[in-house]
């Protein structure tokens, strides 16, 4: 068995947070991200969160790093995990929102996270967990094609199953069963992850996370310049009303972040600075908008004919 080496992946998750952080000032020219420090008052640990606001490109984006080590789970996280319970724990992770200005970049979203939990006189559980998926408002389908190729090439060196069996799991976990709708166009998503073995894991994480980049920022750079008028930013504000929804009622990262006390400046960062609800409204049929909710259902995005 692998010896597990958390100092390791902390110390690449950090780098991560760098390199995404700086991948994505590349293309925005207006402003860059703030950082600001904070310590687990749960706990031990803390974290870097990093914002970018009021960008050209970027309307609101945030990046956090966060390395929490705690004395006991919340009982909401031990339910369905009772050996979990009376267990020390380490949670250590990169997460990351961007809101882009323009409606026709999407939405991006990408976690990539390790768990510990130990217990003297008892062998360690751990597993990573992450992925990324993608939000669109007004989606080109190369696009969408290019995200899940990179998606494909990201998954492929640990077996052919891993794509279609994450990929699954994201379209599965990123749907709002109350709406009955699927919150974008999916990726990957994968959580519990332990049974390659620590280094094996550790290595598909690091996979996931180095090919955020080369998934979404093409996208950014080929659409950000695209011509939008006050009708395309209404809907986009409607569509992000259904990503707040999701946000707070279904996502682990944060439920797990606001019930075993984390600092919910940083867990709130993924909310958008704008959204709207308008009630019962659909859009009219045969418009832009209306061809949203026909493409926005889950489908083999790289077997099409």
């Amino acid at each position: 068995m692998s010896s597990i080496d958390l100092q390791g992946v902390k110390d690449y998750l950090m780098e991560l947070q760098d390199s995404i952080c700086q991948s994505l000032e590349s293309v925005e020219a207006k402003t860059k991200f703030k950082e600001e420090t904070w310590q687990y008052e749960q706990g031990k640990g803390g974290g870097r969160t990093r914002v970018i606001e009021d960008g050209a490109i970027f309307e609101k984006g945030g990046v956090n790093f966060s390395h929490v080590i705690g004395a006991g789970l919340p009982a909401a996280a031990t339910a369905h995990r009772p050996e979990l319970a009376g267990r020390s724990f380490q949670a250590v992770g990169v997460s990351l929102v961007i809101h882009p200005r323009n409606p026709y970049v999407p939405t991006s979203h990408a976690n990539v996270r390790f768990f510990l939990a130990e217990k003297p006189g008892e062998t360690p559980v751990w597993w990573f967990g992450g992925g990324f998926d993608l939000t669109p408002y007004y989606p080109f389908h190369e696009d969408v094609v290019h995200w899940h190729q990179t998606a494909l090439q990201a998954c492929r060196p640990f077996g052919e199953e891993v794509y279609p069996r994450f990929k699954q799991w994201c379209d599965d976990y990123f749907f709002l069963k109350h709406r009955g709708e699927t919150r974008g166009v999916g990726g990957l998503f994968f959580d519990d992850l332990n049974e390659w073995g620590f280094e094996r894991c550790f290595e598909f994480l690091r996979s996931v996370g180095d090919h955020y980049i080369p998934a979404y920022l093409p996208i950014v750079e080929k659409r950000k310049d695209h011509p939008f008028e006050e009708r395309e930013r209404e809907f986009q504000a409607f569509r992000r009303g259904r990503y707040v929804e999701f946000n707070l009622i279904y996502d682990r990262g944060t439920i797990f972040g606001l019930q075993s006390g984390g600092r919910t400046e940083s867990i709130l960062m993924s909310l958008p600075p704008v959204a709207k609800w308008r009630y019962n409204w659909r859009p009219e049929s045969g418009t832009k908008e209306a061809e949203l909710y026909d493409y926005l259902r889950p489908r083999d995005w790289l077997n099409q004919s």
